[in-house]
Formats: C-alpha cells, sequence, structure tokens
C-alpha cells in the first residue's frame, strides 16, 4: 500500500525548510536513528545539486512502498555532462565538489539517475 505523498517545490533559501519536512515525514513512516540521519542527508545533497546545478530549484516526491521511503528530486537544468560517472566512483581529495551524487549512492539504495539537456531526476530508496 502506497502512503500519501509528500511533495515539495524548494530553491535558494528553502532547501532547510524542506529537509525538515522530510525528516518528519521520514520519522512517521519509520526511520530512526542512523538510517533517519543518513535518508535525510542523502535528499539534502541531491537536492543541493538541483539548485547548485540544475536551474536554481527542485521538485521533491517523499512516499512510502512496500516498507520503504522512496524519494523523487527532478530538476529542469542543462543536465549532467555526458560521461559523467561522479555517482559511482569515490571523488579526488583534491577534486573541488562532486560528493553529493556519490555520498547519496553510498546512503541510499537503488539510486537510479536520469539525465537529459532538459533536466535531471534522481529516484532513490531509505537505507537498510
Amino acid at each position: 500500500m502506497t502512503s500519501p505523498a509528500l511533495c515539495a517545490t524548494f530553491g535558494h533559501g528553502r532547501i532547510t525548510p524542506m529537509r525538515r519536512s522530510v525528516t518528519e515525514y521520514a520519522a512517521r513512516h519509520g526511520l530512526s536513528g542512523r538510517r533517519l540521519e543518513d535518508f535525510v542527508l542523502a535528499v539534502n545533497e541531491i537536492a543541493t545539486n538541483a539548485v547548485l546545478h540544475g536551474g536554481g530549484c527542485g521538485r521533491l516526491r517523499l512516499w512510502s512502498q512496500g516498507g520503504r521511503l522512496w524519494c523523487e528530486v527532478t530538476d529542469d537544468g542543462p543536465g549532467l555532462p555526458p560521461g559523467w560517472l561522479g555517482a559511482s566512483r569515490r571523488p579526488s581529495c583534491h577534486q573541488d565538489g562532486g560528493r553529493g551524487l556519490w555520498l547519496a549512492r553510498l546512503l541510499c539504495r537503488h539510486l537510479v539517475i536520469v539525465s537529459s539537456p532538459r533536466g535531471t531526476h534522481i529516484t532513490f530508496t531509505s537505507p537498510d
């Protein structure tokens, strides 16, 4: 059974209130402790990327299904560069940035990135 989704738009200066809403929703749906912290951190990293690299704003949808929380973040930015592999390999310690999606991949399950010149769509689930 799918519970009602939390839907939000966010932009610069609106990530903190969105993160609070995600924390409350996730806690109501069974996440606590380290799992809650990891999930909220992943949402924060992906939302921040949408603001910084994806056109300045984004949309979030969060729902519970099959005993797991699902999150979807979309933006209308230019998309990831061709050949981008940042989410699958550890960034160099000398590299500026590039850790957000990599970190989210470590913290969550089933992270899927679909990107094109019309925007990026990222879906992932809560940690085990």
